[in-house]
């Protein structure tokens, strides 16, 4: 099996659960002979890690199942909604992996129908204009334990009530005078069954039909019925909109719209520790610049982890392990880590980079040398690199010590430790500023201890990672950790209350010069450091910037 295979084997492995169980069921009965489904975002926001769940299920069942998947935009409040989150949703679905059937779709496309089918309910007498107060409208609805009482307005004529509709349609009506509502029942044990508004008004220009409308549908009338007319088979939502499903129902059960119906399917949200997933609260992140934007590294958005440099590869895995379950849980955020740690390190090259530099000069070094490395330790494929082997070099500050005990496996004054793809060295004296700070490290190297240990037979256990003072390229070093100090800031009422001040440390230090030309989304493994990737938007060849990706191993921070 080639790469490729391999990927689309990968791509394709969607773990067996309750919902394939369904459709197994469904196309041997004959009640599908084909599976569609559909991904249905509101643009009012970047998609993040939880939408990647359900990108990856909807579009991920339909390539197992040899059918469709639609991307349709549930684009019915034009006040939150912008064509830059169109244009992003669209880019994070296609770097995902997957392709949608045809054009992508927009629920606008639908609202001539959507009007029609309003329409129709008012005709049969299961529509009604409302004229109560949003507030006075909670009031009425009653409470959970508590039925609702009917509107004053409910026993209008269904003339009346088209005539209103119309006066809506038109622009005649002030934003929140009236609304459309479904006549249901009012003590139904279902508070989504208790008359819901179906139809709102809004003066407000659309991104996709501009101002042709000033009423808009509300989601529960307006998603069974674009599932309907695209021939939706398996319609899969998050738990939340479990309750949902009555009114899904009752509304295609109301209108003439061709059968068979879809199903709606509900399946358990993705919540991941230490994140949020509220699209309102990480727009405040944005709007209060906590954060540089929907695709700061530290936000759990799908283009914030790209630019952090996880992998679309290591996203669906991480949404194959968890599974599909009806069982709301917390994910561990160490479980999405490993899956970013597996891939790159089966795939990342490896380079070095001193992040805390301090100067070493072997003294007896006469001549500088270039020494091949390869690019990775278990893929001859992957090739080689070559590194500037000079008389001064950088080594990080935290591989040094005057003094130490044995468990410290790195240079001590007087002893020896290998130069990572190069010779032995020993420290023999230090350098240091007024401040006794060490400034520089003198040392001598063996010379015939390249690739092989010392003939002597000494012992030399320590590997530290270096790169040469006059050949490197100097470099900027965002290390993120967490943006949050708990476990479930979602709970937290003071969002800054629980900002990690240490989120992002920003060092300057030194890489080998093979990373003069790195590109963004390129995985690198820093020996000994970390996987670190060139940052998309502030990093270039005259410029590099790095973002570490994930640490080496892993880490405990709740």
């Amino acid at each position: 099996m080639n790469n490729e295979d391999a990927l689309n084997s990968e791509k394709n492995d969607i773990r067996t659960n309750f919902i394939t169980h369904i459709i197994d069921e469904d196309l041997a009965s004959k009640k599908h002979t084909a599976v569609q489904t559909r991904f249905p975002p509101e643009p009012n926001g970047y998609l993040h890690i939880g939408h990647a769940k359900s990108i990856c299920l909807n579009f991920g069942v339909a390539e197992d199942y040899n059918g469709l998947c639609n991307l349709r935009f549930d684009d019915t409040n034009p006040v939150k909604e912008d064509v830059e989150y169109v244009d992003s949703i669209k880019e994070d679905v296609q770097w995902l992996g997957f392709k949608w059937n045809g054009e992508p779709r927009y629920a606008s496309d639908y609202f001539d129908q959507l009007y029609e089918y309003a329409v129709e309910l008012i005709q049969k007498g299961l529509a009604y204009v409302d004229e109560l107060s949003p507030d006075e409208m909670r009031e009425y609805r009653g409470t959970l334990t508590e039925a609702g009482k009917n509107s004053p307005y409910r026993d209008r004529s269904i003339e009346e009530n088209l005539a209103l509709f119309e006066k809506m349609k038109n622009g005649e009506v002030a934003e929140g005078k009236m609304s459309l509502r479904a006549k249901i029942d009012m003590a139904s044990p279902f508070m989504v069954m208790r008359d819901p508004v179906i139809y709102r008004i809004k003066f407000a220009s659309h991104h996709q039909t501009g101002d042709k409308w000033c009423i808009y549908p509300m989601y529960d009338f307006t998603h069974c019925i674009s599932d309907a007319i695209e021939r939706i088979t398996h319609s899969l939502c998050t738990l939340e909109f479990q309750d949902n499903r009555r009114l899904y129902d009752w509304v295609l059960d109301n209108i003439s719209i061709e059968r068979p119906l879809p199903h709606q399917y509900e399946f358990s949200r993705l919540n991941l520790e230490g994140t949020l997933t509220s699209k309102r609260k990480l727009l405040k992140l944005v709007e209060d610049k906590i954060v540089d934007g929907w695709n700061d590294p530290r936000m759990p958005t799908i283009s914030g982890l790209r630019r952090r440099g996880y992998t679309p590869e290591s996203l669906r895995e991480f949404c194959r392990r968890i599974g599909v379950t009806k069982q709301d849980n917390v994910v561990e955020y160490s479980a999405l880590e490993a899956c970013i740690r597996d891939d790159l390190n089966n795939n990342a090259p490896r380079a070095m980079a001193v992040i805390n530099p301090v100067k070493v000069v072997i003294e007896n070094l006469q001549k500088d040398e270039i020494l091949t490395a390869p690019n990775h330790p278990n893929r001859e494929e992957l090739g080689t690199r070559q590194l500037p082997f000079t008389r001064e070099l950088y080594i990080d500050k935290a591989d040094f010590r005057e003094e130490a005990n044995k468990q410290y496996k790195r240079l001590v004054l007087g002893k020896e430790v290998r130069l990572r793809n190069a010779y032995v060295i020993k420290a023999e004296r230090v350098e240091k500023d007024a401040s006794g700070q060490i400034t520089t490290i003198f040392c001598s190297y063996d010379p015939n201890t390249l690739g092989k240990n010392p003939a002597d037979g000494r012992k030399v256990k320590g590997v530290i990672h270096w790169v040469s003072v006059t050949q490197s390229k100097p470099a900027e070093f965002r290390l993120y950790d967490r943006l949050f100090t708990v476990a479930n800031p979602s709970a937290e009422e003071d969002l800054n209350a629980v900002i990690n001040p240490n989120s992002l440390i920003i060092k300057r230090g030194f890489v080998e010069p093979s990373l003069a030309n790195a590109k963004p989304e390129q995985g690198y493994q820093f020996e000994r450091e970390g996987y670190f990737c060139l940052d998309s938007k502030d990093g270039s060849s005259d410029n590099l910037v790095f973002n570490l990706t994930v640490s080496l191993k892993e880490s405990v921070t709740f």
